[in-house]
């Protein structure tokens, strides 16, 4: 919760930096806005790369056809919650953000001095490698290489904790006082409070599919499962982490009576791939997003579809840290959907104003997740399939 004060500082201190109109204090925020937001792309790779390559040689250790479902129930459940937010978007962002009201990307504001970093491979390049490495060190049991990737990793969420997320706040203002000085801000802050209930309200209507799903799989009452998951729910508004709110939604998955030995893998795995929440915040920021800025205009479901497919395979072990999520998709909205700076700035912004509900709705979710796999490994799948390595 302190970050997401910090960021309301931000943007409140951008704006009146940007009103105050003093020429050499904005070039000196876009400059700012510039540095921080090339270095941030440049780490985009790194974070594609290294969190994905440690996370699939991880699941690759345990095998049986119970991991695999595991896995592919919460993809599914992640692309389908895309596409509800993309259904739900589509339908309500057009009433709350009118034609007459594109803010600029600020094209006429310069800083005292061209900045950038050129990432050392592109989005997708990572991603390729990434998933090469990964499934090349579960099947040689690489242990030397797994150790250094997840040395790697470690250097990589070092510098988001301390380096990128401390700094997010000030990128916010910079990109908040660029378009102060546009006199764009006031229609695009017009805007927020009614994007992020929307998110939220998806989030609920996603974990009411979800449990009553589970509910008819294994033939119990759904609300009754729900309840029982609630503690997590609130935990993460907490935590802001999906993997530090484990331990509580271990337990109360197991209060749920999904045996032992597959709610110890089943939790701690969805906690690291199952990111419908996540997945349907940023569906929903991006689209407001587009629809607000000049140059761009609300997208087609033919669109958007790839986007949201690959969001359910680019977040895979985002970093257990607040924003990870948005960090790792940023790759994917710059690439696919065209983002500038402004764009990705609003998305943070967004992203982070909400990122506690978007957590607890992944990890609320990962409840309903548990009771499938628990459901069908006592059926087709074999109840020798179910003792799997937490």
């Amino acid at each position: 919760m302190k970050l997401i004060l910090k960021l309301v500082v931000g943007i409140v201190a951008g704006i009146v930096i940007g009103l105050l109109q003093i020429e050499n204090v904005t070039m000196l925020m876009i400059t700012m806005k510039d540095i921080i937001g090339q270095f941030i792309g440049f780490m985009i790779p790194f974070i594609i790369l290294f969190f994905i390559a440690t996370g699939i040689s991880k699941l690759g250790q345990n095998s049986g056809r119970i991991v695999a479902f595991t896995a592919g129930t919460a993809y599914i459940s992640t692309f389908l919650a895309g596409v509800l937010a993309l259904t739900v978007s589509l339908i309500v962002i057009p009433f709350i953000s009118t034609a007459d009201m594109h803010p600029g990307e600020g094209a006429g504001s310069e800083g005292f001095f061209p900045f950038e970093i050129q990432p050392v491979m592109g989005v997708i390049t990572a991603l390729v490698f990434a998933f090469v490495f990964g499934i090349g060190m579960a099947k040689l049991k690489s242990d030397g290489l797994m150790r250094v990737f997840d040395e790697a990793r470690a250097i990589v969420e070092l510098v988001i904790q301390k380096i990128i997320i401390p700094l997010l706040p000030v990128y916010i203002a910079t990109i908040f006082a660029e378009m102060a000085s546009e006199g764009a801000v006031a229609k695009t802050l017009s805007v927020f409070g009614i994007v992020l209930l929307v998110a939220i309200g998806t989030h609920w209507v996603w974990l009411i599919i979800q449990y009553s799903v589970a509910g008819l799989i294994a033939k119990r009452n759904p609300l009754e499962l729900l309840k029982t998951m609630l503690p997590a729910y609130f935990t993460a508004i907490g935590t802001m982490s999906s993997a530090a709110t484990i331990p509580v939604t271990l337990r109360q998955a197991k209060k749920n009576n999904i045996r032992d030995e597959v709610a110890n893998f089943s939790i701690p795995l969805s906690a690291t791939i199952h990111l419908s929440g996540s997945t349907i915040t940023i569906i929903t920021c991006s689209i407001a997003v587009m629809s607000m800025l000049e140059g761009f205009s609300l997208p087609t479901v033919g669109k958007m579809l790839p986007v949201i497919a690959m969001l359910g395979i680019i977040m895979v072990a985002a970093p257990g840290v607040p924003g990870g999520a948005i960090m790792a998709a940023i790759g994917v909205l710059t690439d696919m959907l065209g983002f500038t700076d402004v764009a990705v700035g609003l998305m943070i912004a967004l992203y982070m104003a909400q990122d506690s509900f978007g957590t607890a709705a992944n990890v609320t979710g990962d409840g309903a997740i548990s009771v499938i796999v628990d459901t069908a490994s006592k059926g087709k799948l074999g109840e020798s399939e179910a003792t799997v390595e937490q």
